[in-house]
């Protein structure tokens, strides 16, 4: 399994940034790494052990009822993307064109890639 992490402006609606790996640690970790350059002021997760383990205690909100925006951008990804639907028999084979895949569909999303003109 290929666990995708994703940071979402909750105010502007809008995704940041992602990282793919396992479900633990250090890919958390790298994707804190990637937003360093980002002014973030609050941090909200769900009640994963993992998160506590990297982001700060005074900006982490852990709360299910909190993750309704990344949870829409997860149903967002399901809907566009064949290959992350349940039961499907399209699957990712190649790490790299999953990668692929949510990047142009988050471009694409934010208004910073137009198909039509």
């Amino acid at each position: 399994y290929c666990w995708i992490w994703i940071a979402i402006d909750r105010v502007g609606k809008r995704f940041i940034n992602c990282s793919f790996g396992s479900r633990g640690t250090e890919t958390g970790i790298q994707l804190w790494d990637k937003l360093k350059d980002i002014e973030i002021k609050e941090v909200m997760t769900d009640h994963w052990k993992a998160y506590a383990e990297f982001l700060p205690a005074a900006i982490h909100t852990r709360s299910k009822a909190e993750t309704y925006t990344v949870e829409g951008y997860n149903s967002i990804f399901r809907h566009f993307l064949a290959r992350l639907r349940r039961k499907s028999k399209c699957y990712t084979k190649s790490i790299e064109m999953l990668r692929y895949s949510v990047l142009l569909l988050m471009k694409f999303r934010n208004k910073e890639l137009t198909m039509f003109e």
